[in-house]
């Protein structure tokens, strides 16, 4: 602020000494260095001064409902921002997955595998993952099954094992989520989807 400030001291004085220096030396024109044109027009047999002005657009005070709906949509694409990149590390994380498990030669191996995958991901992920509110867990449900075409719950039957699922559906239930959510981009999700394009499109 104090640098603002001295920069329009400076300005101010400069122009106060030219102009003081110029009225000493020369006549000044008492004409301003900007002055608008009167044009007389006729309307309806009458003949008026008119002045054309820059357009203004004058809009009236948000509503509660209006601003709360805004609130509400600007909340939505923070907590998309938020939880959409993990959405698609766990659909590359799926490819990889599946690529790899195809070329294990048994299922002994396999099972081996997917623990040592669970590790790494509870390793680079449980800190993030905890620091979400619970919204943003819901959101990120509905777009896992956007990234990969499968509810979190089938993921988790079919990578750990019915049992598996059927407790952490439990615990989702607790904390009113549920894993068996899927994603509707044209009907529940239709507003979640325009903001996720927005976001692949690198404009949010």
């Amino acid at each position: 602020m104090r640098f603002l400030a001295t920069i329009f001291f400076v300005m101010f004085t400069g122009i106060l000494v030219y102009s003081q220096k110029d009225t000493i030396d020369h006549r000044v024109d008492t004409l301003p260095d900007r002055f608008y044109v009167i044009q007389k027009v006729n309307r309806g047999g009458e003949t008026m001064p008119e002045i054309e002005i820059k357009e203004v657009t004058i809009r009236g005070r948000r509503t509660i409902s209006a601003r709360f709906a805004y609130w509400r949509y600007e909340r939505l694409v923070y907590n998309l921002r938020r939880v959409y990149p993990y959405a698609v590390i766990v659909r590359t994380k799926l490819e990889e997955v599946n690529s790899r498990l195809s070329a294990l030669p048994d299922d002994k191996e396999r099972r081996k595998y997917i623990r040592d995958i669970e590790k790494d991901v509870f390793r680079d992920y449980e800190g993030d993952m905890r620091q979400m509110t619970i919204t943003q867990g819901r959101l990120l449900i509905k777009l896992i099954d956007r990234e990969t075409q499968n509810t979190s719950y089938e993921l988790i039957r079919d990578y750990r094992g019915r049992l598996s699922a059927a407790f952490w559906q439990g615990i989702a239930r607790i904390f009113g989520s549920n894993l068996k959510d899927e994603y509707d981009p044209e009907g529940d999700d239709a507003l979640i989807e325009k903001i996720v394009q927005e976001i692949e499109a690198g404009r949010l």
